[in-house]
């Protein structure tokens, strides 16, 4: 076989000349990213202070500066590492913990990359650097010259040592000027930009010694009506600040005062809390791990932030000065960024990005989730313990490993928990807006009414009014007939949405003059959804039950779950032969009430005692369900557990529609459980442990559905 080979050679690639451009073309998504990675070297060079300059006006051309009183480069660094892309000297410095002389940084920079931003830039660059007892270096690339060489190793970088002219005395840093500038930079761009630089740094958390700064000559009033950032923040109506390290979780809420309303500012604050995860699967309930710990964080080390969030509602934005101004802010910087050492990891939070998924969030529950055009949040991370984040290569966010899954539950179960303080002060706002006769569901009332006047002026009113009048008070009937549907994780929420949004749809559909046939045709299909939900109800009439057969329906329904999270169950009533008591009501909907109040304590459990215990061990868990007589108004089904309880929450509060404290829960629970048992004639009540016997172990929530008995 060896014979057969003809001749053989070694050859090394040769890249073409024109590759470092197109790297630079490809690796950086825009010129304004360009220009903020040049900023964070200017970071990884130890400077106090980097300033961008844009000469848009300057002769012969338009020119970008980028100057910084970092440490420079001497010649050799030059020739070893600069000229060297992907060489990986950062990255050791970062492994081996070493940090800069003055301000005690490690190094953002790891793939030796990052000087491709200056490519993207512009044609002709010249780079002057001097380092501390060094001569000055000048570097100047022309890349029109430069791509006339057929390849890299035919196109020599010339290097100039010179005595110091632009860092002169003791100064050190580096000098960038980029000309023929390839992108162009309008007034709206340049005010991006600005908002760009000046995020750098975290408003909360600045790195020591930093700061970035931009200059436009002859243009500075493109710039000068932008807010302060500090401004902005003391305009929050509310602020949650955090941190998350090991399994503690300690936070702070505020809640300001509203201007024009008479509300009480409010703060909470939790130290030592557990940090609620939302689910890793659409079915939370065979999610095993439903609180941070230590692993969870493993290779992400501590986590804090901030979250300032605003209302857009019209109630409340009709009553804040300088309102629009503050809209086109949030509009164009709303999110959550993420930093790390202060430093901002791009491009987390930039418009158009929505790293969290807040906007879906917030579509899917509106009265209660927070969108990104109403927030401006930061994450704080430690560059030297979050190893497992690990920069894109295109400088676009981490890239997408279980370290980076791991943060985005982290950040939204903060949010969560933020979501359940603020629930309760947007219903105090809310009782001060709304009207007396205005009921919570009586959401479809505005449409319909602007649906009938655009009957009136098409003068079609005549012919659609059956349908409207059809659709309203099966409207007005959808309480009753989704709890009817419901059972554990019906999504209310959405069903609310889809009537209104079709309403509205075909408000547009006549105001617009389509076809009245089509409209009647969508009409009729709004009437059948509403129908079919009306139809589950009317199948499950009230009759006579016994206590008994009802807990012994909720446990042949749960007991496999019961099984799945090693909870014990204690109830007492099932161990003899009584019926506990007898009472009349629609069995499907009470089971379902039931079910809810189960479904709840067996998450609470989880977050109390998140481990399973080992095999031979007595489950931590615990569930208790029994009949009780010791209320008043009639026999009860109490529930209780041994899990966190309701840390502090109104009763009044919990049943309201869309109130949670988990992290993605849709807060009705409670909601459905309290107006199953009205329309049953019975009630939902909060007892407190004195109130009702139950072993002194079930030291968790307490929740009793209480019935009228018959005979």
């Amino acid at each position: 076989m060896a014979n057969s080979i003809l001749s053989e050679e070694r050859r090394p690639f040769r890249p073409r000349a024109r590759v470092l451009q197109l790297l630079g073309d490809e690796l950086i998504g825009s010129a304004r990213l360009a220009v903020f990675e040049l900023v964070k070297n200017a970071y990884d060079a130890d400077a106090n202070e980097v300033v961008v300059r844009l000469d848009l006006d300057s002769e012969p051309e338009p020119t970008l500066t980028v100057t910084d009183d970092g440490d420079g480069m001497t010649l050799e660094v030059l020739r070893s590492v600069w000229l060297v892309p992907g060489h990986d000297h950062r990255q050791k410095q970062r492994l081996l913990d070493r940090k800069t002389s003055r301000y005690q940084r490690l190094p953002l920079g790891e793939k030796g990359l990052g000087r491709f931003a200056v490519h993207k830039l512009g044609n002709h660059i010249t780079l002057v650097t001097r380092a501390q007892d060094s001569d000055e270096c000048v570097v100047d690339i022309d890349w029109n010259e430069l791509t006339e060489q057929r390849y890299l190793d035919e196109a020599p970088i010339a290097i100039q040592v010179r005595r110091p002219e632009t860092f002169s005395g003791e100064r050190t840093g580096t000098r960038i000027e980029v000309r023929q500038l390839r992108a162009d930079w309008p007034r709206s761009e340049v005010r991006r930009l600005y908002n760009q630089i000046t995020s750098i740094c975290s408003p909360f958390e600045e790195p020591s010694g930093f700061q970035a700064t931009l200059n436009v000559p002859d243009h500075e009033s493109w710039i000068k009506d932008l807010p302060d950032v500090s401004e902005i923040l003391n305009r929050a109506i509310w602020k949650f600040s955090f941190r998350i390290d090991q399994d503690k979780f300690d936070w702070t809420y505020e809640f300001r005062q509203v201007p024009g309303f008479n509300l009480d500012s409010r703060t909470v604050e939790k130290p030592g809390d557990r940090l609620k995860l939302p689910s890793r699967s659409d079915d939370d309930r065979m999610e095993k791990k439903v609180v941070a710990d230590p692993t969870v964080l493993a290779g992400i080390g501590p986590v804090t932030g901030e979250f300032y969030v605003y209302d857009r509602d019209r109630e409340v934005r009709q009553r804040i000065p300088h309102i629009r101004a503050l809209e086109a802010y949030l509009d164009e910087t709303g999110g959550v960024r993420v930093y790390r050492d202060g430093i901002r990891i791009y491009n987390y939070g930039e418009r158009g990005d929505d790293w969290l998924g807040l906007d879906l969030r917030r579509v899917n529950v509106p009265t209660r989730r927070i969108s990104r055009n109403i927030i401006l949040g930061a994450i704080h991370l430690s560059l030297r313990e979050s190893r497992d984040l690990v920069e894109k290569t295109n400088r676009e966010g981490f890239v997408e490993n279980e370290a980076c899954y791991q943060l985005r539950r982290i950040v939204l179960g903060a949010l969560a928990a933020l979501e359940g303080e603020r629930r309760i002060d947007k219903e105090r706002i809310r009782q001060l807006t709304r009207k007396p006769d205005d009921p919570i569901t009586a959401k479809i009332e505005k449409p319909i009414r602007e649906l009938r006047r655009e009957l009136e002026r098409q003068g079609v009113r005549e012919k659609f009014e059956n349908y409207v009048t059809r659709i309203e008070d099966d409207y007005r009937g959808m309480q009753e007939t989704f709890l009817s549907a419901g059972m554990s994780g019906l999504n209310l929420a959405v069903v609310f949405h889809e009537v209104e949004r079709g309403v509205r749809a075909l408000h547009q559909v006549i105001s617009e003059g389509a076809d009245m046939e089509s409209a009647a045709r969508q009409a009729r299909d709004l009437m059948l959804l509403l129908d079919g939900f009306s139809t589950l109800l009317r199948r499950d009439s009230k009759q006579q039950h016994s206590g008994r057969k009802l807990v012994s329906a909720a446990r042949r329904f749960n007991v496999l779950r019961f099984r799945h999270h090693h909870v014990q169950l204690v109830c007492p009533l099932l161990q003899g032969d009584g019926d506990g008591f007898q009472s009349r009501f629609a069995f499907g909907l009470i089971l379902g009430a039931l079910n809810n109040l189960l479904d709840n304590a067996l998450y609470w459990l989880r977050v109390r005692w998140p481990n399973i215990p080992d095999q031979g061990q007595p489950p931590e868990r615990k569930l208790y369900v029994n009949i009780s007589r010791d209320f008043e108004a009639g026999p009860a089904v109490v529930v209780a557990d041994n899990g966190v309880g309701f840390q502090g929450d109104d009763p009044e509060h919990v049943v309201r529609p869309f109130f949670t404290r988990k992290p993605d829960g849709m807060g009705l629970g409670l909601y459905y459980a309290n107006l199953a048992m009205e329309l049953n004639g019975g009630r939902l009540a909060f007892p407190q442990p004195e109130e009702v016997e139950i072993p002194d172990e079930f030291d968790g929530a307490i929740i009793a559905l209480i019935f009228n008995e018959v005979a």
